[in-house]
């Protein structure tokens, strides 16, 4: 993390707001060129920083792309647009099914798949294609629902590789066949949203993996997330302010043993403990820029937890009738 001289609020470079938002950082880079998400400071040396207003929007637009959201239908939506997108209230009734436009990749499912068209009922090939070059030319402005990947073997360096090009694609997830590869190497792939599969697989097997992934991206269009909303860590948001002073907790745990009720007790307990782990989060933010990005968000979201037991911690005291004085 540094500091923005002009405004001196923190900024974050592309490898921490990758990490805090779980967007890979060539997914940023291509969302960035071709969709305009978001427009980064730029230093003399044209290191991308980013602020938290930013760090707000790639999550929500993240968070609506992994719904089954096309990036280019999100990319240009306001914050305010996209909260309500996330949460449901302005998302129509789901439509009619329409088919799962799938692009290929990989010579030989390429070649097996255009033998075996007829087994592929439900899916719409917008492509097969042999070679990368190919994919990303004939791809531009397609944005595939799925991409099937054929790789017959995959090490590590690759998967970089393989992720740019379901970035470049426009689609939001893949599904990739093999013959050998480590168990870190797919880990790896499917931390970006690619599902791997052990060759070979039939026409048939690829519809129904195929069909299942949209289906499940369908469903989660439809869907009303009320029940996660609270739940979500928003950097772009001012930090609740600490409603109670350490002596007005001192005097409500002093008080708790004169009432039946244990729960003053141990709500103070609990909300000193955030309150010092919300300010070590805060100096390790301050102290350890590489880990600056996953600092803050710990900072952040011990603040809201914080808040929500302090609205919990006035409820219990109003009803118990506990004198807390001034701050």
């Amino acid at each position: 993390m540094t500091d923005n001289d002009q405004h001196n609020t923190p900024t974050y470079r592309i490898g921490a707001v990758s990490r805090l938002t779980g967007v890979p950082a060539d997914t940023l880079r291509v969302w960035e060129r071709r969709y305009h998400v978001v427009v980064p400071i730029r230093t003399q040396a044209g290191t991308r920083l980013y602020g938290a207003e930013d760090l707000g929007r790639l999550s929500l637009i993240k968070r609506l792309v992994d719904r089954g959201d096309a990036i280019s239908s999100v990319a240009n939506l306001s914050f305010v647009q996209l909260r309500e997108r996330s949460q449901g209230t302005d998302l129509p009734e789901p439509g009619p099914d329409r088919p799962c436009r799938v692009a290929v990749l990989g010579a030989a499912l390429a070649g097996r798949l255009r033998l075996e068209a007829p087994a592929l009922e439900g899916l719409e090939v917008v492509g097969l294609f042999e070679r990368p070059d190919a994919f990303l030319a004939a791809l531009a402005g397609e944005a595939p629902d799925l991409v099937l990947f054929d790789y017959p073997t995959v090490h590590p360096d690759q998967v970089r590789e393989i992720g740019h090009l379901l970035a470049q694609s426009g689609a939001s997830r893949a599904i990739l066949t093999y013959h050998f590869a480590s168990r870190l190497t797919l880990e790896r792939l499917e931390a970006r949203h690619i599902l791997t599969r052990r060759a070979p697989l039939d026409a048939v097997e690829l519809r129904r993996l195929c069909l299942a992934l949209h289906q499940a991206q369908g469903n989660g269009n439809a869907r009303r997330p009320e029940a996660s909303v609270g739940l979500e860590v928003d950097l772009a948001r001012p930090l609740p302010a600490r409603r109670f002073g350490p002596e007005q907790l001192a005097r409500i745990a002093l008080a708790s043993p004169t009432v039946r009720c244990e729960c003053p007790h141990h709500l103070v307990d609990l909300i000193s403990a955030l309150a010092a782990f919300e300010s070590y989060s805060e100096e390790c933010e301050v102290r350890h820029a590489d880990d600056a990005a996953l600092h803050a968000y710990l900072h952040a979201a011990t603040a809201r937890a914080r808040a929500l037991l302090e609205t919990a911690l006035t409820k219990v005291v109003e009803a118990e009738g506990i004198e807390i004085g001034p701050c």
